[in-house]
């Protein structure tokens, strides 16, 4: 059941009585993967994000020291997909469904005594409606530290193995998320079937963007004929290794930190 996560650090292995009798649960970390189930072209299964939540994750578990408490939830592997369901095969959450179910998690986790939370999310489409939740939870429970953490925002080598051009627009099925499931699932990537394909570039001096500070509105159907944005086929086994690695080591300092972590002015 526990799949990549350590299975001394998967939550629901522990007793009741466990958590009853657990010291300092006030500054235990509870992690939350959080992912979807979604297309991702035609080279690559429905469960990249869950699976890269969950992989990544579980590959920090195992580098972070015995003594720092840290245990995993099991993965939401649904969340808010709607941009990408006019691929079949995509299952989405509404925003409102995919916060009540964060909100009705944290507060099964706060009555058992936790006060740290992080939400631990490799889905592009949905670190907004983790801002939200946080906000709204600590709004709501005052000494519950929710933390609305993307995967992929730590540093990692991708700015060495890939691209400028990868780096701005390979956003969803391109050459990092391929590289990191050769290394994770490899037997679930097929990359003879794997394509190149960017979308249409913006204008020339354009100040907005896909994402970034200045974005705008799309789904994947009006950027990509394959679900693809940016380039498959450069993926190999040896990149992703890197790339999992250096997520792992940058996650594993970002988990201490939060463990150590006091609300400023609290």
């Amino acid at each position: 059941m526990h799949g990549f996560i350590p299975p001394e650090r998967f939550f629901p292995y522990l007793t009741w009585t466990e958590i009853e009798q657990m010291e300092d649960r006030e500054n235990v970390v509870i992690v939350q993967p959080v992912g979807a189930i979604e297309q991702h072209g035609p080279h690559l299964p429905l469960v990249v994000d869950a699976a890269i939540s969950v992989g990544v994750l579980g590959r920090a578990l195992n580098l972070l020291p015995s003594d720092v408490p840290v245990y995993a939830l099991p993965p939401l592997y649904y969340g808010k997909s709607n941009e990408h369901w006019h691929f079949p095969g995509t299952i989405t959450l509404s925003a409102e469904t995919l916060l009540g179910v964060i909100r009705e998690v944290a507060g099964s986790i706060y009555r058992a005594g936790f006060r740290k939370l992080v939400l631990f999310n490799a889905h592009g489409g949905q670190p907004q409606v983790m801002q939200i939740a946080a906000r709204d939870l600590h709004q709501g429970y005052g000494d519950l530290l929710v933390f609305p953490l993307f995967v992929w925002r730590v540093p990692n080598a991708t700015r060495e193995l890939l691209s400028a051009k990868e780096l701005e627009y390979g956003i969803h099925g391109g050459e990092a998320e391929t590289s990191l499931m050769l290394s994770l699932l490899p037997e679930q990537v097929q990359m003879e079937r794997a394509v190149c394909e960017y979308p249409p570039a913006m204008p020339e001096g354009s100040l907005l963007s896909l994402e970034g500070a200045l974005p705008f509105a799309w789904v994947t159907r009006e950027l990509s004929h394959s679900g693809v944005l940016g380039d498959g086929t450069k993926g190999t086994r040896e990149k992703g290794d890197r790339i999992l690695q250096s997520l792992a080591e940058s996650w594993v300092k970002v988990l201490q930190e939060v463990y150590h972590f006091q609300q400023p002015g609290g």
